[in-house]
């Protein structure tokens, strides 16, 4: 069996600190995976995490890198990580499109999450941009060519909506409330599996061979607040979404 690769879901932020006549800056680096992953590995997943810094020089770039695994995971993390590697940004040398690749990899038998965030689907500013890419053919919603980020500050309770699909059977009742999503819409042949409000939460797909599917809010805060991630419900929907990937379910 392959492995399961999470790309993406990190950051690093530089602070300036002003003190009165003087002033600093700071760099400090985060990652939004933690309980995710932490999740998974209970549930006897264990992840990779590739580092959204590391995506753009270390993402598997040829078909037999990517025949290592089973399932990719890309959350928070944009286009253009995969589409300009050092070699085409800084020396405009010719290199693989990896997103056209990760898409005939999920054709011929591969399996492709997408969770939420503001660098997923089209996100903040439109500034994801994967709704232009090669892999917008093979996920199971279709995005918006603008910002389609749903902020819901107030809180909005997920639902489950096919509770006979194999990820649905691992769905527990009483979720707590999600604060933002992006929304998608369905494409036809997606079986939806949860929604927030009247949007897609949760959305699986046949491509050729393999198969994809969406969570389109966060897999951590700001969206997923710590009372979801934490949720008795979250660690067995997550990875039902893996299993089901991988055809283990």
């Amino acid at each position: 069996m392959g492995g399961v690769l999470l790309a993406g879901e990190s950051w690093v932020t530089q602070a300036t600190h002003y003190k009165g006549f003087d002033s600093f800056t700071s760099v400090t680096f985060h990652s939004g995976a933690d309980e995710f992953l932490a999740g998974l590995r209970r549930q006897g997943i264990e992840v990779e995490h590739l580092y959204a810094h590391d995506v753009p020089d270390r993402f598997p770039g040829d078909r037999d890198s990517l025949a290592a695994y089973d399932v990719i995971i890309l959350s928070d993390i944009g286009a253009n990580s995969f589409l300009l590697p050092q070699d085409t940004w800084l020396h405009g040398r010719s290199r693989t499109n990896r997103l056209a690749l990760l898409a005939d990899w999920v054709r011929a038998g591969g399996g492709l999450m997408m969770a939420g965030g503001y660098l997923s689907f089209q996100g903040f500013q439109a500034r994801a941009n994967f709704a232009r890419s090669p892999i917008a053919e093979v996920l199971p919603v279709a995005m918006s060519d603008y910002d389609d980020r749903v902020e819901a500050p107030q809180g909005i309770h997920p639902a489950i909506a096919d509770p006979d699909h194999p990820i649905g059977r691992a769905w527990r009742p009483n979720p707590p409330a999600i604060l933002g999503y992006n929304r998608v819409a369905v494409k036809p042949g997606t079986r939806v599996v949860a929604t927030v409000g009247e949007d897609v939460l949760i959305a699986a797909a046949e491509h050729g061979a393999g198969r994809a599917a969406v969570w389109t809010s966060d897999i951590g805060p700001h969206w997923c607040p710590v009372e979801l991630s934490r949720w008795e419900g979250f660690e067995p929907v997550m990875a039902a979404i893996v299993r089901w990937l991988r055809r283990e379910i």
